[in-house]
């Protein structure tokens, strides 16, 4: 059975434009919140293939979306590569020890020897694949490697990145050799997702606007292209999802073999088209807080629709769904990207 959101990232023609949103299997859900208190904790449920594969499931059923996206969370890689990873209430994910010097980087597990410590993330692709409608594409995802090497080396989020930047700026040979560890990871994890089950794979790359422009596409974007195009050559039926966020700014230099370009919601949706538009297929790009009044949101999705004109594009958020947003809007949201591209 055909996926409308499979047909829609290879741009073709599609009855409607799909929807769905980033982080749509999260918080701002009660029947979440209540099976991540089953769990204990968040990686708990990350571990847990039976419970990721009900909240994975939760907004098809809840919300109306056309895509799910697999249950799990970007830093399992860097935790599954060896690094003692904990979510604190209040402070988010922490690395108690992280990385210092090259022989912590040599420490870490790589390529295939970590990907295969990641049986559970395939374990809830395999059970998703059984659960979920035969119209319904299944996302596998993971953080591109720069995002996970911030993590890797700052411990936690951070608004700086000095620790990273310092780094880069003073041993850039080693930060690639990090970088490009990682990746070798990300590349076999990606695969097995995608032989598990994913129908498509997203790549995001949270912290994209930490760097300049000379830096990112060194030390970030090169990585990124470098897994799309392994994976393209090997599953060329399978969309690659490229998701930088913040880096409008860039748009002249972006390049590579993947299929969907995702929109922040920071750049203008006609500025992506006019640069990307021909090249990439357009994903995005409302910005997450109009979802807390339905009339702004409705005044955005119509927007978007009259700039992309139901061509190559599928609506989603230009960020994660916040937590305190309520379940109608978000219902409103992707009722009413339906109905303006069906009417279109």
């Amino acid at each position: 059975m055909s996926k409308i959101f499979v047909d829609a990232c290879f741009g073709k023609e599609t009855p409607y434009t799909p929807v769905w949103m980033m982080r749509q299997a999260g918080r701002y859900l009660p029947e979440y919140m209540k099976v991540r208190a089953e769990a204990g904790s968040f990686l708990n449920l990350c571990h847990d293939p039976k419970k990721a594969c009900e909240v994975t499931i939760q907004p098809l059923d809840i919300v109306g979306v056309d895509a799910a996206i697999l249950f799990s969370d970007i830093l399992v890689i860097p935790h599954e590569m060896g690094m003692d990873l904990e979510f604190i209430k209040g402070e988010g994910p922490v690395f108690h020890k992280p990385l210092k010097d090259e022989a912590d980087i040599d420490a870490l597990l790589g390529g295939e020897e970590a990907a295969n410590k990641l049986t559970y993330v395939y374990d809830t692709l395999k059970l998703l694949k059984e659960e979920l409608p035969e119209d319904k594409a299944l996302i596998g995802f993971t953080g591109a490697p720069w995002t996970l090497a911030t993590y890797m080396i700052e411990g936690k989020g951070t608004k700086t990145y000095n620790l990273c930047k310092k780094l880069i700026y003073t041993n850039p040979e080693l930060m690639h050799k990090l970088l490009a560890k990682v990746t070798q990871v990300v590349k076999y994890y990606m695969e097995k997702q995608i032989l598990a089950g994913a129908d498509v794979v997203q790549i995001f790359d949270s912290w994209a606007a930490a760097l300049e422009k000379q830096a990112y596409f060194e030390f970030s974007w090169k990585y990124m292209v470098e897994i799309a195009e392994y994976l393209k050559e090997k599953y060329p039926h399978i969309p690659v999802i490229m998701f930088p966020k913040g880096i409008g700014q860039y748009l002249d230099d972006i390049y590579g073999n993947f299929d969907v370009f995702g929109v922040d919601w920071s750049t203008p949706m006609a500025l992506a088209k006019e640069k990307l538009g021909d090249k990439y297929v357009l994903q995005g790009n409302m910005e997450p807080c109009r979802l807390y009044s339905k009339e702004k949101t409705t005044a955005c999705v119509e927007k978007i629709q009259e700039v992309m004109g139901g061509k190559r594009h599928i609506f989603n958020l230009g960020h994660g769904i916040l937590p305190d947003v309520p379940v109608e809007n978000a219902k409103h949201f992707v009722s009413e990207c339906h109905r303006v591209s069906k009417k279109a």
